[in-house]
């Protein structure tokens, strides 16, 4: 995984414009640290395998819908949506001075992905929900789970006010950090592995 300062860059295949034509979007989350409000920590983990429990394809993040009528957008991703959660955790044991040198750390985190989506009816609304794994390293055993989640909602979408896809990318990368944040700054996690801290440089924003 590249973990340099990466700019944030949103990429669309087709904007929306509200009509009776179905078309797809393609969008890049991104995850951007809040300096002050992460907690640090020694530099034990590494990131594992997170499985897409979704029930949907790869790369399919959600739709957008009127309120009355079908589809009139489907948002894709350009990476499949296990990597992009993958990548986010990265970015954010990172920012937290985390990240095991040559990613061998001490503990793994792996989980499963029970959703996360972006859809649109009334509000532009994003969700996601996590489970979040830390096992041994050494042995594979786990010693913490839980699931997280994180949810973002703006106000209602007027029809012609322009492409709601950057407000519904937006919301979703912000849901997907929540999650990644609550897991990683988690006071029964961290006492359950008795993780230190660490005075490393914090990281910049980067994109998923």
């Amino acid at each position: 995984m590249n973990l340099r300062c990466l700019s944030v860059t949103f990429a669309a295949a087709t904007l929306l414009g509200v009509s009776a034509c179905s078309t797809s979007s393609v969008v890049s989350l991104d995850y951007v640290p809040e300096n002050g409000r992460m907690v640090r920590g020694s530099p034990d983990f590494s990131v594992g395998q997170f499985k897409d429990k979704r029930g949907v394809q790869a790369q399919t993040l959600g739709h957008v819908r009127m309120p009355i009528g079908p589809k009139v957008d489907t948002l894709q991703t350009r990476l499949p949506i296990k990597d992009i959660v993958r990548n986010a955790f990265g970015y954010a044991l990172e920012a937290r001075g985390m990240m095991a040198p040559d990613s061998k750390g001490r503990y793994i985190i792996t989980g499963e992905i029970h959703d996360l989506r972006s859809q649109l009816l009334v509000h532009p609304y994003g969700y996601a929900r996590i489970r979040v794994n830390v096992r041994e390293a050494s042995s594979g055993r786990v010693l913490f789970t839980k699931v997280y989640e994180g949810e973002r909602q703006s106000g209602a979408y007027r029809p012609g006010s322009g492409s709601p896809v950057p407000v519904l990318r937006e919301l979703t990368s912000r849901a997907l950090q929540e999650a990644v944040d609550r897991a990683l700054d988690d006071p029964a996690m961290r006492q359950r592995l008795g993780t230190g801290s660490d005075s490393r440089p914090r990281y910049a924003p980067g994109m998923l």
